[in-house]
């Protein structure tokens, strides 16, 4: 597949070093989006992508040596649900740039395949904002399908929020960062999010390694701000939040909200909720966010609206299919 770039451009795999000059790029990109700037840091700090900047990453400067676009693929076992992430500065849209990572992320896509299991269906996405026409019409053009919608919820609050209602038999506190809690909080993740529209079963350790570097690395890690439901020594929900937004450093923003299948359905989702709004408010911030699956297979958009939540943009998930076969991830309950 032809991925050739515009001529007297440079192409090359991001470095650590490049970090910097990424993430402003990516600023600029939404800022000239949707007006505000981007929260995307800890997506190129993650540990499995930084081990293989080589093959996951591509960089484009223009011939005075700017940094003008940037790649992104992600790929873990069992390699069916394949992802990419691309941006180009606005100055340098609609010469090909985007087209040309389109097709690199293709080709490092179809490199994957023969590690996915035998007659598995095999998927690359994307997920660019429901406003950029000119990402939609490109993704289109190169064969992707609209799949799923996901929103961006905030809520703005103008007085303390009501205590959260703890269902009987169950407390609600703060991580303690251990090896036991870390393996109990990522069996208790993978156990909620296993309803998620699109989950695939994957194996277990690169999850168990992946949390201890972002809790021990990543700076917008707070623990004070994750909460976990819990009965006795089992958990039942958590609330994971991060302190700010590079968007928005007065806004908080809760990164994981579930409940586990036997406590669903009692108000517990819903104190979990205000559990993180109290402990924002109480540190001054008085608007807080999440993302969340439009079309939640567990009525999820149901619940933030219940606790004051509106939307505030939309992203849109688009898969081109690489390989017919069985699909392995979840679409209904």
């Amino acid at each position: 597949m032809e991925t050739e770039f515009p001529t007297n451009f440079t192409v090359r795999p991001a470095e650590k070093a490049d970090l910097p000059g990424i993430l402003a790029l990516l600023n600029a990109d939404q800022l000239d989006q949707v007006g505000e700037g981007n929260e995307v840091r800890s997506t190129w700090q993650l540990a499995d992508v930084l081990d293989n900047l080589a093959a996951n990453t591509r960089l484009v400067f223009a011939p005075d040596g700017e940094l003008v676009a940037c790649g992104l693929f992600q790929a873990s076992a069992p390699y069916v649900r394949l992802n990419c992430a691309t941006a180009v500065a606005p100055a340098y849209q609609g010469q090909g740039i985007g087209t040309m990572l389109a097709r690199w992320a293709e080709a490092r896509a179809r490199e994957c395949i023969p590690q996915a299991p035998a007659g598995a269906r095999v998927a690359l996405l994307q997920e660019p904002l429901s406003t950029n026409v000119k990402a939609r019409e490109l993704l289109l053009g190169q064969g992707y399908e609209w799949t799923r919608s996901f929103s961006r919820m905030v809520v703005e609050m103008d007085g303390p929020p009501p205590a959260p209602v703890v269902p009987d038999g169950l407390t609600i506190r703060t991580f303690q960062h251990n090896k036991k809690e870390v393996r109990a909080l990522v069996e208790a993740l993978r156990d909620i999010f296993s309803d998620h529209w699109g989950h695939v079963d994957s194996p277990i350790e690169p999850s168990l390694k992946w949390w201890p570097h972002i809790i021990e690395n990543d700076p917008d890690v707070d623990p004070s701000l994750w909460f976990l439901a819990v009965a006795g020594d089992e958990i039942a929900g958590v609330a994971l939040s991060c302190p700010k937004l590079l968007e928005d450093p007065d806004m908080g923003y809760i990164w994981l909200l579930g409940v586990r299948r036997p406590w669903r359905r009692r108000g517990l989702g819903l104190a979990l909720l205000q559990q993180a709004f109290g402990a924002f408010y109480a540190r001054g911030q008085h608007k807080v966010s999440l993302s969340v699956d439009a079309q939640s297979l567990t009525k999820a958009v149901q619940l933030y609206e219940r606790g004051g939540m509106h939307p505030m943009r939309q992203y849109d998930y688009y898969e081109k299919e690489l390989r017919t076969g069985e699909d392995l991830s979840l679409r209904t309950l």
